[in-house]
């Protein structure tokens, strides 16, 4: 299954949650002071996330957190429900709980966890984004696995990726990625993108309903989100 319109969101939060957000880190000499709000102002992906799952009081599963942006998001956007971030960058992990309690936002936890080792117990909403190009097709597999298996009855796992096909659009987003590699804007290059079919045959074979529509948000890259639903 999957849609054919590009989904371009609007932003969910007020220049006021975006200016909180950004006092979070204090010194104006932090990149993330300008990163922050530029981030959540200009990506379509948080705006999605909260339509998905914004009115749902299941809790939510952010796997590969970061420093905790879209649980900052969700809170902003009245989102009530716990959120535990996960993340293998301890640092980030650290930077993410130093916010929430500088922020004052209860309910949100962030723990050091390598997605390949195996995740928390959980139930409810998950989250998965921008992450799986840089896993092996079999610890994709294992992953999805791991993560459609914690998404509660009602439940969705909403997750952002790169499509692997023949268009133009992916060429370009290897391009794009292996110049940000080269350049050590990112870590790690990418090591496999998935393709259509994992989404489908996998979550499907989970027990999960599947959605794929592209999310360009007007760049030339071949991103979509993929939301897979699990029925009351």
């Amino acid at each position: 299954m999957g849609g054919h319109q590009d989904l371009r969101m609007t932003q969910p939060l007020s220049p006021a949650s975006l200016k909180r957000i950004a006092s979070l880190y204090p010194r104006v000499w932090d990149y993330n002071h300008y990163y922050v709000p530029s981030k959540l102002r200009s990506d379509p992906v948080y705006s999605a996330v909260v339509s998905e799952i914004g009115t749902s009081a299941l809790p939510v599963l952010d796997i590969g957190c970061g420093i905790g942006l879209l649980a900052f998001c969700l809170r902003e956007s009245g989102v009530t429900a716990d959120i535990t971030g996960c993340d293998y960058d301890a640092p980030k992990i650290t930077s993410a709980q130093r916010m929430a309690e500088r922020g004052g936002y209860a309910g949100l936890s962030f723990l050091a966890a390598d997605a390949r080792t195996g995740l928390p117990d959980f139930s409810g909403n998950v989250v998965i984004l921008d992450i799986l190009q840089f896993f092996t097709r079999p610890e994709q597999e294992t992953l999805l696995r791991l993560a459609a298996a914690r998404v509660a009855e009602g439940g969705k796992l909403v997750i952002r990726s790169v499509l692997r096909d023949d268009s133009a659009r992916f060429r370009i987003t290897v391009a794009g990625d292996w110049l940000a590699k080269l350049t050590f804007w990112m870590k790690a290059g990418p090591v496999c993108y998935p393709d259509r079919d994992l989404f489908e045959s996998v979550l499907g074979a989970a027990g999960l309903k599947v959605q794929i529509s592209p999310m360009w948000g007007g760049t030339p890259f071949n991103n979509h989100l993929i939301v897979a639903e699990r029925g009351p």
